[in-house]
């Protein structure tokens, strides 16, 4: 592989991956059922068996934009419930109206606590009959409660139940709530109508990061995950085995689980194009239900299932066991700043048999440049000889032409995986390393670690050795940490702390191998100088 090969593998591997990544690569979304994870590549066959195609894709006069206008409405507070970490509310038509967040690192810039329920939009248990004269009138005639007020922070949890009377139809809704943010729901209805239950519009919290996945996740049958992502939804797709089914945004989620094998989950999308979910419900249903936090700890204790809702795109077959790495640093540091720094050191441990050969490698072809110049000036004429003759002479002093991109190609993936860690992990949002570091999650607002990284990443880049002949490829060498921290400058402040670490073992270990080669050379210039003086002597 010739200089110039080498110089655009590593520049098209660090900048594609690493900037362009997930515009260039963003996963294809099917007619219906869209993006997949790599938890289990799907073919189209594969989805279209676990999409139902009978009588609820035809739901006659079922349409979720014709509901809008009735989900607008303001309706009058049913039930109060408080708790340490959130306050919650319910209206007259027995939906969750209202979920705000009491944890400071929740809180917009104004000081006000986020507030996980939508103004507008279908809300979390709203229920809405096939029969469009009873759904009517339900949603005209109020449910009435046994309880007004509930306080969760003596208890962890409670139970209400709401009463709804139609003309020759009684809607019973049973809801237990537990503090750490899960409820139980049972629906009784006196007569077998045919009704849907609504999971609600996903949260719409400020602040929401670009590049990161918001809409609908469907986890069902053999452990597969579809995505349907907000703006991009077709039709109506209907899923049974269904083990949770979520509306999510960067960090929290409403979550329905704990369905029958039998139930049909239904995703359609609303007048923007965004994914709405509901169930098929009959006249005894129960299941359970979430919202809140994605907060892995928190959904394990609840039900481990729930854990299939942190999303990381494509990603996450990498970033998943990332995080519970770093987890159990975090466990042991208590910050996670600290966890980051410690997993950069992992990582380079794991990998300095390979990066070490791969310096050295470098350091031969270093050594090697003359040698090859010559042998391509002499077989110019004859490509194929002059190409054996480099391979040869490389083969000959141990030297590897990849040996120097390895190193980059190997971290890569690693890279990825805690940059989607850091964009969809609500544990780092708000959490903060050292100094003026407050939240690992958002970018560096003074600048100091992206400028450190590019120096870093510059200081790196002389210490290691090349063998550039062309003037053309030194300046576009020369450029790359400039590029570099132009692009670092608004990624997350724990990413760019990340890199930044990772330089630093990178300058040490090229110290080290630098030393090293040169402690090698000059033993093996004496062993020549005694070899020679011993032949002199014969």
């Amino acid at each position: 592989m010739t200089s110039n090969q080498r110089l655009i593998l590593a520049v098209g591997l660090s900048l594609i991956f690493f900037v362009a990544y997930t515009a260039i690569f963003p996963p294809k979304q099917q007619v219906q059922d869209v993006n997949q994870t790599l938890k289990q590549e799907v073919s189209l066959k594969t989805q279209e068996q676990n999409v139902q195609k009978n009588e609820t894709t035809q739901l006659s006069g079922h349409e979720i934009a014709s509901d809008e206008s009735i989900e607008k409405g303001e309706t009058d507070s049913l039930v109060s419930i408080y708790s340490d970490s959130f306050d919650m509310k319910i209206d007259t038509l027995g939906r969750i109206s209202s979920k705000k967040l009491k944890n400071n690192k929740y809180h917009d810039k104004e000081g006000n606590m986020a507030q996980m329920i939508p103004p507008s939009g279908v809300k979390p248990l709203y229920i809405r009959f096939a029969d469009e004269s009873l759904n009517a009138q339900a949603s005209k005639v109020p449910y009435t409660t046994n309880i007004k007020d509930i306080n969760l922070s003596d208890s962890t949890k409670a139970t209400l139940t709401l009463t709804q009377k139609l003309d020759g139809l009684t809607v019973s809704k049973n809801l237990t709530f537990y503090k750490d943010g899960h409820y139980d729901i049972n629906v009784k209805l006196s007569q077998d109508k045919r009704y849907f239950i609504y999971l609600g519009q996903r949260p719409q919290i400020t602040g929401e990061q670009m590049m990161t996945v918001k809409g609908a996740m469907i986890y069902a049958g053999d452990n597969l995950t579809t995505i349907f992502k907000d703006g991009d939804v077709e039709g109506r797709s209907s899923f049974t085995d269904v083990h949770l089914a979520a509306s999510f945004n960067q960090y929290f989620a409403s979550i329905f689980y704990g369905l029958k094998p039998d139930t049909t989950v239904l995703v359609e999308r609303d007048h923007d194009d965004n994914p709405i979910v509901y169930v098929d419900a009959n006249a005894n249903m129960s299941f359970n239900g979430y919202l809140g936090p994605k907060e892995y700890l928190t959904l394990k204790s609840i039900d481990p299932v729930l854990t299939n809702a942190i999303e990381y795109g494509w990603f996450t077959f990498a970033s998943a066991p990332l995080f519970k790495v770093l987890m159990f640093l975090h466990s042991i540091f208590g910050n996670w700043g600290w966890a980051i720094i410690a997993l950069v050191l992992i990582v380079r441990l794991i990998l300095f048999p390979l990066t070490y050969k791969g310096m050295l490698s470098m350091q031969k072809m270093k050594d090697l440049a003359p040698k090859i110049k010559d042998i391509k000036e002499k077989y110019k004429s004859d490509p194929q000889r002059m190409n054996a003759a480099v391979m040869e002479t490389y083969k000959k002093h141990g030297a590897n032409p990849l040996g120097g991109c390895l190193p980059m190609i190997l971290q890569m993936p690693v890279f990825f995986a805690i940059y989607r860690v850091l964009l969809n992990s609500v544990e780092l949002q708000g959490a903060p390393w050292i100094l003026w570091i407050d939240d690992l999650s958002r970018m560096d607002t003074i600048y100091v670690l992206p400028l450190l990284m590019g120096a870093s990443m510059y200081y790196q880049q002389k210490l290691t050795p090349n063998n550039m002949t062309d003037p053309m490829q030194q300046k576009v060498f020369q450029f790359l940490p400039v590029i570099f921290t132009f692009f670092f400058i608004t990624f997350p402040s724990g990413l760019v702390l990340y890199w930044f670490v990772n330089n630093l073992f990178s300058i040490a270990q090229q110290f080290l191998v630098n030393n090293k080669y040169e402690a090698i050379k000059a033993a093996r210039h004496e062993e020549h100088i005694q070899e020679k003086h011993k032949n002199d002597k014969n």
